[in-house]
């Protein structure tokens, strides 16, 4: 389906996921993938999304946000920029997760036609009923640091409609594990699958991670696609289905707040009790 600008809200979509990524719906992202100064430039790459598309802030009716998961510096800058925008320019906010909308892109490319341009998912084949024999699998990643990755676990959904993209069923909740620890429980889970249905089960691999674990992904069984790239790498059309995402969760789930989802544990602790000194009563925590 053709995007055509002046027929939808003008859109501004942040995400910072992995690095940063900011984009008026309809065009090209400015990608930032340098960790260590894409924060910096985040305010500056919204100011210039939104000149290139010939707007002025307060053009903008609507910001998707991404909400991660994601370490926690990046993410909370992504998401304190979105809400300042929207309480400065009263424009609607949405928020979506990064793993969800990868998955979706698969699906996609399989059977849609927004990602047709999309050069990173050329190798992916377009799948018509009569050939549709395999379940496919998708593992959908981000690079969560210390040698770990944030992961969902999905069935495709080989009914997707681009213009309202939900996810297939899931397999494995959003959670961060290991890569090798990962892949392991990914093999159970097609042993489980195959036993089930007695049908073949591929797996596709997708997100910033995949290939710095590549020999981790290496050790799924029927593993088919291993994919180093995010949904904003297929450019302006991977921005509209971000967005899109963003609008179909709203719709099914109207309640949600825009929050962070960092899924690590804290590593602030509460301090032991200080010692004993001598002639005096032990100091508390609460002191």
């Amino acid at each position: 389906m053709a995007f055509e600008p002046a027929n939808e809200p003008a859109t501004l979509i942040i995400d910072t996921a992995y690095g940063s990524a900011v984009a008026v719906e309809g065009c090209d992202p400015i990608i930032e993938s340098d960790s260590r100064t894409h924060v910096e430039r985040l305010q500056v790459n919204i100011a210039r999304a939104v000149q290139e598309a010939h707007l002025k802030p307060n053009d903008i009716q609507r910001i998707v946000v991404g909400v991660g998961p994601a370490p926690f510096t990046g993410l909370r800058a992504g998401i304190v920029a979105a809400k300042a925008l929207h309480m400065a320019t009263s424009a609607d906010l949405f928020g979506q997760d990064i793993l969800s909308a990868q998955a979706v892109m698969l699906d996609v490319k399989r059977h849609g036609s927004l990602l047709d341009k999309a050069e990173l998912l050329d190798h992916i084949t377009p799948l018509n009923s009569e050939d549709h024999h395999n379940r496919h699998i998708t593992v959908s990643i981000n690079d969560a640091r210390r040698k770990q990755v944030y992961a969902l676990v999905v069935e495709e959904n080989s009914s997707i409609d681009e213009t309202d993209p939900q996810t297939g069923t899931v397999l494995m909740d959003m959670d961060i594990d290991y890569p090798e620890h990962l892949a392991e429980r990914i093999n159970g889970l097609i042993d489980e699958l195959s036993n089930d249905a007695q049908q073949p089960v591929s797996v596709s691999v997708i997100g910033h991670g995949a290939e710095k674990y590549r020999t981790a992904w290496e050790n799924i069984r029927n593993i088919e696609h291993i994919i180093e790239s995010g949904i904003f790498d297929a450019g302006s059309a991977g921005a509209i289905l971000f967005a899109r995402c963003a609008y179909s969760s709203a719709v099914t789930n109207p309640q949600s707040s825009v929050e962070p989802l960092y899924l690590r544990r804290p590593d602030v602790s509460v301090p032991n009790p200080l010692k004993h000194v001598l002639h005096h009563g032990g100091a508390t925590k609460d002191a």
